[in-house]
């Protein structure tokens, strides 16, 4: 009788930790555990553009206090960790994400939740965060997998995970029902052994001779990427 296939062992697995409340630095931004404070110097970008909550949960907004309301239940959540994304050139909060649906005993956790306002957006500020979550979850806490979802529909979210180096993996149709309306979700990852590749790319689009004298950068990331 033949034996049925089995997944390779994991040599010294152990459950991961919980991720903390840290602080992360990069050269664009610098990531620290949301505050309700924050709201302050986000407000005016999550009033203006309401198509930016459209795959959201929360939003759109049309007032502050609603806003800050968010914010300060997200700053307060005990099953994610979100962080403020803190433009360097500003010292401001212009945008937030989250570690979300977090596995220890299996090592798999999510970025998700992401909101950037327009001053992050297409901006190597937006990139270096999702690095330095990405940094975080495999370099420091040892994590196996890393996941970005989004609504199907989200081309732009679709886009991102792709030059960002997620795999896509699959669509979980009628996944979940947002302000009323079906949401198939698109499912994207990147594994411990992806994150060998992906971080060198990163590092190379981030490195100060990638940038020209506009503040852009001279070479994609997805590039970098196909040649590493």
């Amino acid at each position: 009788m033949s034996t049925p296939p089995v997944g390779p062992i994991v040599e010294g697995w152990t459950p991961r930790a919980w991720p903390e409340p840290v602080t992360l630095e990069g050269r664009f931004v610098r990531l620290e555990p949301l505050r309700s404070e924050h709201a302050a110097t986000m407000t005016a970008d999550a009033l203006a553009a309401p198509d930016d909550w459209s795959y959201l949960g929360p939003g759109p907004f049309t007032e502050a206090q609603a806003f800050s309301a968010v914010v300060a239940l997200q700053a307060a959540a005990k099953d994610a960790q979100f962080f403020a994304v803190i433009d360097k050139m500003t010292g401001e909060a212009k945008g937030y994400l989250s570690l979300m649906r977090i596995d220890t005993a299996n090592g798999v956790i999510e970025i998700g939740n992401i909101w950037y306002g327009r001053s992050l957006q297409r901006r190597p500020a937006g990139t270096e965060a999702v690095f330095l979550l990405a940094a975080y979850v495999f370099d420091q806490l040892g994590y196996r997998r890393f996941e970005w979802k989004c609504n199907d529909l989200n081309a732009p979210s679709r886009r991102a995970a792709e030059r960002l180096g997620f795999i896509y993996e699959g669509t979980f149709r009628q996944h979940m029902i947002i302000k009323g309306r079906n949401r198939d979700t698109a499912w994207y990852a990147m594994t411990d052994q992806d994150w060998c590749t992906v971080k060198p790319a990163f590092e190379a689009w981030l490195d100060p001779d990638n940038v020209t004298a506009d503040g852009s950068q001279r070479r994609r990331l997805a590039d970098i990427r196909a040649v590493a």
